[in-house]
């Protein structure tokens, strides 16, 4: 039986003349995918779900159990603003799977951030979350595929001339706002052809829903332009690399409980737990928040990435920073992940970091008051400095380490996302690069 927003929703998409509804979710590394069904099967979307062949999505299932179940969120129906209406207009829903017996699929991202979601509520919490994803415009070829070069030598919140991606970006925040997004800010990033748009606060699964949809409008919007968008981490060598962001605060019965106007820096002490508790799942965070081979490539010292596990109010190549908003503003700022990373699963992890420190009553090291970058391994020691992973097997290795978030991520996704981890590291490791080529054939 229909619950009354679906009836509504249902209701809803006929006034806007839907035809067609792209049902989506994400695969385990983050990626969307979509089933195109026509208005006529909605009521069944939402009573049964819409059956699919889950062997064929990275990471789900295998060939001989690979019956899975969309269902539709019905607070996620949007419209497609840059879709033709002649012959109905296309909407999307975003979709939760389920088993054939009824019950949530362990290797949903979706399902994994609901679980740490419940578990947040149990202990009186709600997570809102802020994500500034960073991406890169480049130019096309004559057949449309993209090229290395940018369409800009802007820098940071350069204008016209200088950034020539300001009418793509334009479009985009357009159509997000038209889509129902809430935009903070847009502006040009530091390096050429970079930019960066930030989203307003929201509960996390909204958070992580609108994180999912941005990098799938960004790419169809730069399409139109004649553009590629990537959020590959760093596409250049010596040029800031591109970041993902993610304020986060804790809310009970509407109140920041982060903020005390009488703490350090305006926190409160569990805020300060919280902390402790990112930090001290940092390496293991890197592993979901930094997934590829290229993200490593960014967190390098000198573009305002973060190296080691520090926290400031002032210093922002720091891994978590406090910024100056206070009162119900009060946040914390996660600077490590990266805009390749899976939105459910960095979120999750995030929460479930937080959480744990909040449980074990952690208290983190004092803030640092200048960045790490220059010190020597004996002052590392004596202030208790400890560096992030400085490659993707490194954090893996940290991530099977970890019990908190192993047993956040559930064993399914954990093995499989473990088994695609670890063959792209190892076919990266077995390839002879450029680099080696320049370095070593002619003087070897």
């Amino acid at each position: 039986m229909l619950s009354v927003i679906e009836r509504d929703v249902i209701k809803k998409a006929r006034e806007l003349n839907v035809r067609f509804i792209r049902l989506q979710f994400t695969d385990i590394l983050g990626h969307f995918k979509n089933l195109a069904i026509t208005i006529s099967q909605l009521e069944r979307a939402f009573e049964e779900g819409i059956l699919f062949d889950g062997s064929s999505i990275q990471g789900f299932t295998r060939i001989h159990e690979s019956d899975m179940y969309l269902r539709p969120d019905p607070n996620t129906l949007t419209i497609f603003p840059w879709r033709p209406k002649e012959g109905g207009a296309v909407a999307r829903l975003i979709c939760d799977i389920y088993t054939p017996k009824g019950e949530p699929f362990a290797g949903c991202p979706r399902n994994c951030l609901r679980r740490v979601i419940a578990e947040a509520q149990e202990m009186g919490y709600e997570m809102y979350a802020g994500p500034e994803p960073e991406f890169f415009l480049f130019e096309t070829d004559e057949r449309g595929r993209p090229t290395k070069v940018t369409n800009d030598t802007g820098s940071y919140f350069d204008l016209s001339p200088l950034d020539r991606g300001e009418d793509a970006r334009r479009d985009i925040a357009i159509t997000l706002e038209e889509m129902g997004f809430e935009i903070e800010s847009s502006h040009h990033e530091v390096a050429p052809g970079q930019h960066e748009i930030d989203l307003r606060f929201s509960d996390c699964l909204s958070a992580a829903d609108n994180l999912a949809t941005f990098r799938f409008v960004v790419k169809a919007i730069a399409k139109r332009h004649g553009l590629h968008a990537s959020f590959m981490p760093k596409p250049f060598f010596g040029e800031n690399g591109s970041g993902l962001h993610i304020h986060q605060s804790l809310f009970q019965k509407g109140i920041n409980v982060f903020a005390d106007p009488n703490g350090e820096m305006g926190l409160s002490d569990l805020a300060r737990s919280y902390v402790a508790g990112l930090m001290k799942h940092a390496p293991a965070l890197c592993a979901i928040g930094n997934p590829t081979v290229n993200s490593y490539k960014r967190l390098v010292p000198g573009y305002e990435a973060p190296v080691d596990i520090t926290w400031s109010d002032k210093d922002r190549s720091t891994f978590i920073r406090i910024p100056a908003a206070g009162g119900q503003s009060t946040r914390v700022e996660l600077r490590s992940p990266d805009p390749a990373a899976n939105p459910y699963l960095i979120i999750a992890a995030s929460l479930k970091a937080g959480l744990d420190g909040i449980r074990e009553q952690l208290v983190p090291p004092p803030p640092t008051a200048a960045s790490t970058y220059e010190l020597n391994a004996e002052e590392r020691r004596v202030l208790g400095v400890r560096s992030l992973p400085r490659n993707l097997r490194e954090a893996l290795d940290h991530l099977a380490n970890d019990t908190v978030l192993r047993e956040m991520l559930g064993e399914h996704i954990y093995d499989h996302y473990m088994k695609a981890k670890l063959v792209e590291w190892e076919v990266f490791s077995t390839q002879v690069h450029q680099w080696e080529t320049e370095q070593y054939l002619p003087t070897l």
